[in-house]
């Protein structure tokens, strides 16, 4: 009898936990809202940019960086507001910053916490280029892959830890764990996104670029930048989980004419 209930308070816990990813519409395990880790990601932040050389609010890539990254923001919110995502708006406190870094990368955590290193800023070339990797990195979180990540990183510790328990009786661990589920750099011990995760941010940000007014057309070549960049050597931290160059540029372009119904110049 009692086994039987816990399948069924667990089944109801699963049922409760599923959700679905805006544009792509997959459905996802999610057990962490992003109110619950906001601390730890801010705190996560606020160190990442203390020991970080962060570029000043006056340098002109600070000032390009932040207002791609504001019309996105913008645009996505009003995506989700018109689609019924509210919830999802509430979660967002934009930030933009820029560390000067030759690594290839660019993150955005939960909530909405976004770094670019300079050394990505030669391949991005302009607005648009910026705008493929803002679009990408911002899909990431309003799709709450770090979260769902986390969930599963917390239901691997055993049936019926929760964060609070795992917070208050390892917050070591529950750090670790974030960490490894947000995919912001190697060089912080941090794990990468997995690769379908990649191809929905891949899709997302193509739509989030559209929206903005960004021409989605130019993704395809921004990432054949990305790969020849590395000269035959370890890909950027970028590329080193996503599908393969030839894949990812057959499914961009199969997924440009609905990018394209939302790209109004």
């Amino acid at each position: 009898m009692r086994s039987s209930r816990l399948v069924l308070i667990l089944a109801v816990i699963i049922l409760q936990a599923c959700s679905k990813v805006p544009v792509t519409g997959r459905r996802q395990f999610n057990v962490i809202s992003t109110g619950q880790i906001a601390s730890m990601v801010n705190e996560q932040y606020r160190e990442t940019l203390q020991s970080s050389t962060i570029l000043p609010d006056s340098d002109p890539r600070t000032q390009q960086v932040r207002a791609c990254g504001q019309r996105i923001a913008q645009a996505v919110e009003r995506f989700l507001n018109e689609n019924g995502m509210q919830d999802r708006v509430q979660e967002f406190n934009w930030e933009f910053n820029v560390a000067d870094d030759e690594t290839v990368n660019a993150w955005c955590m939960p909530g909405g916490k976004v770094l670019f290193y300079t050394g990505i800023l030669p391949l991005t070339q302009d607005e648009n280029g910026l705008a493929v990797v803002m679009g990408h990195e911002v899909a990431h979180a309003v799709a709450r892959h770090g979260n769902e990540r986390m969930s599963q990183g917390i239901l691997a510790q055993g049936a019926g830890m929760t964060l609070d328990i795992l917070t208050s009786e390892n917050p070591g661990l529950a750090r670790n764990i974030l960490l490894q589920s947000v995919g912001i750099g190697s060089q912080l011990g941090m794990l990468a996104y997995s690769r379908s995760h990649e191809s929905e941010a891949d899709k997302m940000g193509l739509i989030f670029m559209a929206m903005a007014g960004f021409d989605p057309r130019t993704a395809p070549a921004f990432w054949e930048r990305m790969s020849a960049s590395s000269n035959g050597q370890a890909p950027p931290e970028l590329l080193s989980t996503h599908p393969s160059d030839e894949r990812r540029i057959q499914d961009l372009n199969a997924y440009m004419p609905e990018a394209l119904k939302y790209y109004k110049p």
